[in-house]
């Protein structure tokens, strides 16, 4: 079945909401780890969404960061602060994911909930635009 890009727009504009639902649900079980993993892809989902109404294809994590960095940075569309978020939460899923040992605290993860909230609005903003 062949979609349109409004519907893909949409379809993955609203994973990133349903991975913030999840990050909050997984956070009243003091599962921070999972957290870390549903913020991340929130805001990966949001990128993704931008990428594709701006018909840029990606399908790697390396390359949605790349292309984050160049089309909204480099641009003036998004400031160094959220690029440095993003590669943080990146950071903080791969180690959560990964490596062995790894089991974040609260401490660490819930302050950033609220920003990987704001930052799929800030996302969801310029793709509905």
């Amino acid at each position: 079945m062949k979609y349109s890009k409004e519907e893909l727009v949409d379809y993955r504009l609203g994973k990133a909401k349903n991975c913030l639902e999840e990050a909050g649900a997984l956070a009243k079980i003091d599962h921070w780890d999972a957290v870390a993993n549903r913020l991340y892809y929130a805001c990966y989902y949001a990128i993704s969404a931008y990428l594709v109404k701006e018909e840029i294809n990606v399908f790697t994590h390396k390359g949605i960061k790349s292309a984050f960095h160049n089309e909204l940075i480099k641009t003036g569309l998004a400031d160094e602060e959220k690029g440095k978020f993003f590669s943080d939460l990146f950071n903080k899923r791969q180690e959560a994911d990964y490596k062995d040992f790894v089991n974040f605290e609260q401490e660490v993860i819930e302050p950033l909930m609220n920003e990987a909230k704001e930052f799929v609005e800030f996302i969801k903003e310029i793709t509905e635009k």
